[in-house]
Parts: structure tokens; sequence; C-alpha cells
């Protein structure tokens, strides 16, 4: 099933499901697609720019998966930009755009993981918990409390896209790990 969404371009950051981020906003287009998102109460579509230079990009400019986002809070700046407060909802692919003059808005599918357990799922999960727990104790940018929270973290997808957020890769890296299927390819590529 497909549903029409608002879809804000982003610069050099993917955000995973289950992630919370701040976003500051300056292109009108951007911050007409977040207006229109908290005005209809739905979620918007952010898409990463495959090359973040591009200041107005249009279809060929992203990728064609996202990530689907509530809007929890928009903050009104002195110079004009907005900071954003979103939180990635579920994975979606962009189906088809649709012409609209204000913003960017795309008919996504949302691609909904199947997370119920399995021996194979559950030895992805140790592995992944291990490896993060190794990475973090000889990471100082990795803070006490994530390493906590990811702790007790006991649904697989979740923990795949928290310690998403918080690796060091690049946002190309990061968008081929958001796009792969099924979860255990996403969890064996991380």
């Amino acid at each position: 099933m497909t549903k029409l969404y608002p879809l804000m371009p982003l610069r050099d950051i993917v955000i995973f499901p289950h992630m919370v981020a701040p976003l500051v906003v300056g292109r009108k287009k951007s911050i007409q697609a977040l207006e229109d998102a908290m005005e209809k109460k739905t979620d918007i579509l952010l898409v990463t720019q495959q090359k973040p230079t591009v200041d107005d990009p249009d279809s060929d400019d992203l990728y064609s998966w996202g990530t689907l986002a509530s809007v929890m809070q928009l903050l009104r700046l002195p110079d004009g930009t907005i900071k954003a407060l979103v939180e990635g909802k579920t994975r979606a692919k962009i189906i088809s755009y649709v012409p609209n003059d204000n913003f960017l808005q795309a008919e996504v599918e949302e691609r909904i993981d199947i997370t119920e357990p399995t021996a194979e799922l559950t030895a992805f999960e140790r592995e992944l918990r291990k490896y993060f727990e190794d990475y973090a104790a000889g990471n100082k940018k990795i803070a006490k409390e994530i390493l906590s929270s990811v702790q007790v973290i006991d649904n697989p997808l979740k923990l795949l896209n928290v310690i998403c957020a918080h690796l060091p890769l690049k946002s190309d890296e990061k968008q081929v790990i958001l796009e792969l299927e099924p979860l255990t390819a996403r969890m064996e590529k991380v």
C-alpha cells in the first residue's frame, strides 16, 4: 500500500527509524514541507541527497529510500530558519513523485521489517550488541548513556537502528544500510 507524504531532502545525514534528531532547516521548500506535515498531522519523508552541495534538489538528486518521521517540534529562529525535532518511524521506498508547487512530495511504500524471533536473528542481535559494546569501550565519543540504552533494547530492529545512528559512517555508507533487505542483511552489513 502506498501513501502520499511531504518530502524533505537532507544534506549529509541519514535518519534511521527510532532516531531522534534536531535539524536546522533554511530552504523554503523544506520549511513548507515541514509546515505541511505539522498542519496535516502527518509524517514527513526524510530523504538524503546524493550530492549535498545541490541547493535545490529534485528527484534525480535524491536517493530512492528514506525514513518516514514525525515532526515533534518546530522552532522558528530569528534568522528565518527553523529548528525541527524529528523522530524516525519506518523505512520507506519512493514509488513516484507527485507535482506540488510549494515543496517536494512523493508517493511511498512503507517497509515494515518482520522481527519474529529466529535462531539467525538472535545470533545477529547478540553479535551486533557485542561488537557495538566493544566499539563503544574504545571510543570516547560514545556516551555511557548510549551504551546503557543499547544494552536494554530488546527489539532487534530498534537495536540495529540505534547503533547505526551512532556509527561514524559517511552518509552514502549509512544509505546502503538503510536500503538493504532483509533485516538480517542490514545487521550483517553493520
